[in-house]
C-alpha cells in the first residue's frame, strides 16, 4: 500500500511538472506563434483570434473561456482531471502575461514549428501526469463520452473551425501555417504520450473486487473480469481489462499502485472499438 507521505510527494510532482509544462507552453506562444500571427490548437488558438480583435490578452482570454468548460469537466469528466487542467491554465495565463511577446525569427515557418514543437511539449508533459492544457480538451472528451465517437474526431472538427476561422479573418498564409504548426505539435505529443486515443488495460491481480471498486470511484468505465491461474506460483487470480482514453492512464496508474502495488498491467492500443463507451 502506498503511503500517505508517498502520495503527497507524487502530488507535489504533480503539480511541479504542470508547473513546468505551463511555462514551456507560454514560451512557445509568446516567443514564436502569437509574434508570427500562427495560431495554436485549441481554447489558446480560440484566445489568440479573440485577443486580435478585442482589447484584452491572450492570457485573459484563455482563462475566461476555460471557466466554463472546467465547470463542464468538473461535472462531466473527474474533479482531480479537470483541477490540474485547469490549474494547468491558470498557470499558463499567468506565464503568458507575464512573459513579453518578442519576435526571436521573421520566418513564419520557423516561428510556426518551433511553436508547434514548444507547446506541445508543455501539454504532453501535463497529460503524461494527468492533466491536459484544458479548454477543448475536456470538450471534446465529453462529447466523446455522450456520442460514443473517437475523440479525435471533435478535435480534428474544432481545430479546423479555428484554421478556417483565422484563414478568413486574416490570411490564409496564417491559416496554412497553423496547420503545420498543428501538425507538427501532434507528432509531438503523441511521442511524449501515447499515440492512440484509446488503449486497453489488463491488469493481473489478486486483489479484483478492492481494485475494480477503487478504479470505479475514479474512472467512469466499464471493466470485465477474468479468471486467471499464476503460471510460476499456480495462485488464483483475476484479469482486469478495461479500456480507457489516454487522459485517464495516469489516474489508473495511480489507482492500481494504491490498491496493489504488486499488479502486472499491459497496456496495449486500441484501433476500434465498438458498442457502449462507458459504464451505466
Amino acid at each position: 500500500m502506498i503511503t500517505r507521505n508517498t502520495t503527497l510527494s507524487q502530488e507535489l510532482q504533480k503539480v511541479t511538472v504542470i508547473i513546468l509544462g505551463s511555462f514551456i507552453t507560454a514560451i512557445g506562444l509568446n516567443l514564436f506563434l502569437i509574434p508570427a500571427n500562427v495560431f495554436a490548437s485549441g481554447a489558446a488558438g480560440i484566445a489568440q483570434i479573440l485577443a486580435e480583435l478585442l482589447p484584452l490578452s491572450t492570457g485573459m482570454f484563455l482563462f475566461l473561456i476555460n471557466i466554463p468548460i472546467a465547470i463542464l469537466g468538473w461535472m462531466k469528466v473527474g474533479k482531480l482531471f479537470t483541477f490540474y487542467s485547469f490549474l494547468h491554465v491558470a498557470l499558463q495565463t499567468f506565464f503568458l502575461e507575464v512573459i513579453p511577446v518578442e519576435t526571436l525569427s521573421e520566418d513564419i515557418l520557423l516561428n510556426g514549428v518551433f511553436g508547434g514543437v514548444i507547446t506541445a511539449v508543455g501539454a504532453g508533459t501535463a497529460l503524461k501526469w494527468g492533466a491536459s492544457a484544458g479548454g477543448l480538451d475536456i470538450v471534446a472528451l465529453v462529447l466523446a463520452r455522450v456520442s460514443d465517437r473517437p475523440v479525435g474526431t471533435y478535435f480534428l472538427t474544432m481545430n479546423g473551425i479555428i484554421v478556417m476561422t483565422a484563414g478568413m479573418l486574416f490570411n490564409w498564409e496564417s491559416a496554412l501555417y497553423t496547420l503545420v504548426s498543428l501538425y507538427v505539435g501532434s507528432r509531438v505529443i503523441d511521442t511524449i504520450h501515447t499515440r492512440h486515443v484509446k488503449v486497453t488495460a489488463f491488469i493481473v491481480t489478486k486483489k479484483p473486487d478492492e481494485l475494480r471498486e477503487a478504479i470505479h470511484k475514479h474512472i467512469t468505465r466499464g471493466i470485465t473480469r477474468m479468471p486467471a491461474k499464476g503460471g510460476y506460483d499456480a495462485t488464483d487470480k483475476e484479469v482486469l481489462m478495461i479500456v480507457i482514453t489516454r487522459y485517464e492512464l495516469f489516474a489508473m496508474q495511480q489507482v492500481i499502485n494504491e490498491v496493489d502495488e504488486n499488479a502486472f498491467t499491459n497496456i496495449v492500443n486500441t484501433a476500434g472499438i465498438f458498442g457502449l463507451f462507458r459504464k451505466d
